[in-house]
This record gives structure tokens, sequence and C-alpha cells, in this order.
């Protein structure tokens, strides 16, 4: 037997191209809506920006919005009206996407949004359980300047 290559005389017709149609993703297993009815706030209200997270009790963030997100810029972002449409926005989307019932609010910083943003969730129907100031405050402050020398 020699290693020469096949010479019948057999024609191969190619096979037609025929696209297969992807099967539909639903085959996969479908994501069970997960629903948070008590969760916390955290509001993040500076100089500039006011920051609007939510989480469930774990600290897990579930939505979040920023005055700077919702389409305000400059200066106009640290104003308590832009610090209401954040959180709005985020407390809608937690409402509609979770169905968040009750929350406990955390406020850090020194911002004009702090009030703004504990107002919404009155107007949102969403119960607070408890309301804490977790603003950091400095133990030993800054290192004063050296002494004047006269």
């Amino acid at each position: 037997m020699t290693d020469a290559p096949d010479t019948t005389t057999e024609e191969k017709t190619p096979e037609p191209a025929t696209a297969e149609a992807p099967k539909p993703a639903s085959s996969k297993k479908k994501k069970a809506k997960r629903t948070v009815s008590a969760g916390q706030v955290h509001v993040f209200a500076t100089f500039n920006n006011t920051i609007v997270t939510i989480t469930d009790t774990a600290g897990d963030a579930l939505t979040s919005s920023s005055a700077g997100g919702c389409g305000f810029r400059g200066s106009k972002k640290g104003t308590a009206y832009a610090a209401q449409v954040a959180a709005e926005k985020a407390i809608t989307a937690a409402k509609q996407q979770y169905g968040l019932s009750k929350a406990d609010v955390f406020i850090r910083g020194i911002g004009l949004g702090r009030e703004a943003a504990v107002r919404v969730l009155a107007t949102s129907n969403i119960a607070v359980d408890s309301l804490k100031d977790v603003t950091g405050v400095p133990h030993g402050g800054c290192r004063p300047k050296k002494a004047r020398r006269v």
C-alpha cells in the first residue's frame, strides 16, 4: 500500500449553507426579581454636589443618583433643588425596581442638600425608621500654622 491520496471519482457536493437561527434566550433561567422592602438611604452632601445612594440592609447598593448625573452643571450641583431632583430619581428607581417602602437614613456632609433629600423621602411615601448624621468629625484637627515671629 502506498500513501497516495485517494483518487476516487466520487464527487463531493457542497452542503447548502443554511444559517441556523440561534436558539432563543429563553433557555436561560430567568433571574428572579429581588424585592427589598426595607433599606438604607445614604445622602452625601458637599458644597459642590449631592450623591444619594440606596442600599439594602447589608449595605449592597441598589440604586444611586447625583446632582451632576441629573443634568446639573457647575455651581448648580450644590443647590438644594439639585439634591431634591437627585433624591427623587434614586427613590423612584428603588421603589419601582425593588419595592422599597421603609428606610434608615444616613446623612454625611455639610452641603445644602441635606434636608432637601430627606424631605423627598416623606413626600414619596417611604417610612423613615431612623435618621442619623454620620459626618466625620476631626479628632485633633489640622496642624496649626507656625508661630509668628515678631
